[in-house]
């Protein structure tokens, strides 16, 4: 399912965790809403074959968050909706989805939620609403069976019947029999064996596929903007606005500042193993591979790696096992710095030991890696976090318990300092990180008149990386650690003219635009993957007074929605001057992968010298209509030029345009 909480998922590209455990609550009844008898579409879920079998939903436990017991399947849905279309329909109604499948062209979804009081608010608001003709029907649906559970039924099954093994089944034995270094390098960086000019040109590519679709986009969404719109498709390849070259990393390997390891059985057979998943939980694998050869990964990280390897591996207490539930040790975060600091993070399942057990585990880390062999990892901060009891599905909401050592460590970025915390957002890429804002600060044409809103700020690196060339700096962040970490930073580098606010940025954001009266506002605005809620989007539309959008995307497909809403015609849901792309760019802050950070530079549209009054003479509206007829006539050439052999119309395009 896709997740659409408050909190979107983490920017960094991580391993996936195993499901959570949580309550087995059985759902109450609605007297009022249908219990439909028949079968409902378990399979698309996988539950039809699990039905039968209680162990295949063991992970609905006493005490731990999954939104899978808070689950409805919504029916008679119109054809042709996305997941957009759903959230914003839910969202319409006062409802705030935690995850939302669909499959492909059913018209049925299943839709979950963060507790029992919004879904059976789902239901009721829901069920016999009509939209776009149909009358929708909401039911309650069961939770999803345990993925490796049932893959591993599945695998017995065939077993049993006496089928030959499939060519899938033969290539896996084959993958099998490759190196355990070359099998966890094609998971964690597939590129790896790829030139780096190479992966370059495929990143930018993609960034290319991304700006001809939005293209499309604004032509569908905005019919103001077709004559400008082809005329820049025309110079730049499809495009709605040029692109700049792609500009690689510094640095090709050891690059990362931050991974999380899985404490897992080793796919080598070894107990204890802090490493990378080779494989999906949901493929049945729970294996991890150590990070030694990896090449993204630095020598600091993996010696703390190896170092706490060697410690757990001396302790009582098993490593947690996602099939059964049992067990403690389940990840390890570590954070390292060019100033040659390094955090780890230990989570670690309490399940039912006394508080003395912990402390004294505790004690035995600190020892360890102050007095003990662990005394030479390079740690000096380290962490303990009890992730057993969670209620919330956000790692934010876990308190980090001191062990030794600072309580931060510190990075330095374009000559500035900056202090992060445990849960602090900062890019992983330190040195392209440098290469990205150094863009941002170009592109966003500042003056000592300007005042920056930095929406999304994590510990203020961008903002405080501008602030001595401006008037002001607003930073807004949802993570009160992060929000006090860019303070303290704004106090570390000698700004007085910088303030941070801590919330979601739907909420914060619009009070701030409206209550700002400068004249020179710029946004940079550096949202999670899922880009930024539409209630920010809207709030700079109505900001007339905000001319430039400088938006870095981690994800430039998620973003896409966003880039849209922002260029689309006003309406009665977009009200406000739109904005349109001026120039983009692509920024590789992930080699050996396919990640890749987009840059795009939007302006708002001046219709001010376009629009003619309401008392124009008659013979003037009658030209401007006749000019839209014109520019809706050179649309129609443009695309037939398109078409093989036909001859191109660019020239004319260009001059209407002007």
């Amino acid at each position: 399912m896709a997740d659409v909480s408050d909190t979107p998922p983490s920017k960094e590209g991580t391993p996936v965790l195993p499901p959570k455990e949580t309550p087995d609550l059985p759902p109450k009844e609605t007297p009022d809403l249908p219990q439909d008898a028949g079968k409902s579409d378990e399979k698309a879920e996988g539950g039809s074959e699990a039905a039968s079998d209680p162990s295949m939903y063991r992970y609905i436990k006493n005490d731990l968050f999954t939104s899978e017991i808070f689950k409805v399947e919504i029916r008679n849905l119109p054809k042709f909706i996305g997941f957009n279309d759903l959230k914003k329909f839910l969202s319409k109604h006062g409802l705030n989805p935690h995850k939302i499948k669909l499959f492909g062209k059913q018209t049925f979804a299943f839709v979950t939620f963060k507790n029992e009081e919004e879904r059976d608010k789902a239901m009721k608001m829901v069920h016999g609403v009509q939209w776009k003709g149909q009358v929708l029907s909401v039911r309650l649906a069961k939770p999803k069976a345990d993925p490796i559970l049932r893959k591993r039924r599945q695998d017995e099954g065939e077993g049993a019947g006496g089928q030959p093994p499939s060519k899938r089944a033969e290539g896996k034995e084959e993958e099998e029999e490759e190196a355990l270094s070359v099998q966890i390098a094609n998971v964690v960086t597939p590129l790896w064996n790829v030139p780096y000019e190479e992966q370059l040109k495929r990143k930018e590519q993609q960034v290319v596929g991304v700006l001809q679709t939005l293209a499309k986009e604004i032509g569908s969404t905005n019919k103001a903007m077709l004559p400008w719109l082809f005329a820049q498709k025309g110079k730049y390849n499809r495009m709605c606005c040029p692109l700049e070259a792609i500009r690689p990393s510094p640095t090709l390997t050891e690059y990362r500042n931050k991974c999380e390891f899985l404490i897992s059985m080793g796919a080598n057979g070894e107990d204890k193993t802090i490493g990378f998943r080779l494989g999906k939980y949901k493929g049945g694998s729970c294996a991890v591979v150590g990070p030694a050869d990896t090449s993204h990964v630095s020598a600091e990280a993996k010696r703390v790696v190896s170092q706490f390897q060697k410690f757990i591996r001396t302790t009582a207490y098993s490593m947690y096992s996602p099939e059964t539930y049992e067990g403690h040790w389940k990840q390890l975060t570590v954070r390292t710095t060019r100033t040659k600091q390094a955090m780890a993070v230990a989570f670690f399942n309490p399940q039912k030991l006394e508080e003395e057990e912990i402390t004294a585990l505790k004690s035995s880390m600190r020892d360890y890696f102050t007095d003990g062999e662990g005394k030479d990892s390079g740690v000096t901060s380290l962490y303990f976090v009890r992730e057993g009891q969670r209620t919330s599905p956000n790692l934010e909401d876990l308190p980090c318990e001191l062990v030794s050592g600072e309580s931060s460590i510190h990075e330095e970025l374009l000559g500035l300092k900056f202090r992060i915390s445990p849960h602090s957002f900062f890019q992983v890429n330190t040195g392209a990180a440098e290469v990205l804002y150094s863009a941002v600060g170009e592109w966003a044409q500042l003056d000592q008149d300007s005042t920056v809103l930095d929406v999304c700020c994590g510990t203020g690196t961008i903002g405080i990386s501008l602030a001595k060339r401006v008037k002001k700096v607003i930073g807004i962040e949802m993570c009160q650690e992060a929000v006090e970490d860019a303070k303290v930073n704004a106090k570390l580098n000698g700004l007085s003219n910088v303030e941070f606010h801590c919330g979601k940025a739907e909420d914060v954001f619009p009070n701030i635009l409206n209550a700002l009266v400068s004249p020179n506002i710029t946004a940079i605005v550096d949202p999670p993957r899922a880009g930024l809620h539409s209630k920010v989007v809207l709030a700079i539309r109505r900001a007339e007074h905000l001319k430039r959008l400088v938006y870095v995307a981690c994800n430039a497909k998620a973003a896409m929605n966003n880039f849209i809403d922002l260029c689309r015609a006003p309406s009665n849901r977009v009200h406000g001057a739109p904005f349109r792309p001026v120039r983009a760019m692509a920024v590789d802050l992930f080699p050996q992968t396919m990640h890749v950070e987009m840059l795009l530079l939007l302006e708002r549209v001046d219709y001010t010298s376009q629009q003619q009054p309401a008392t124009a003479p008659r013979k003037k509206r009658h030209l401007s209509r006749r000019k839209q007829a014109l520019s809706l006539t050179l649309c129609t050439l443009y695309q037939y030029s398109e078409q093989p052999g036909n001859i191109h119309f660019n020239s004319l395009c260009e001059a209407d345009s002007s």
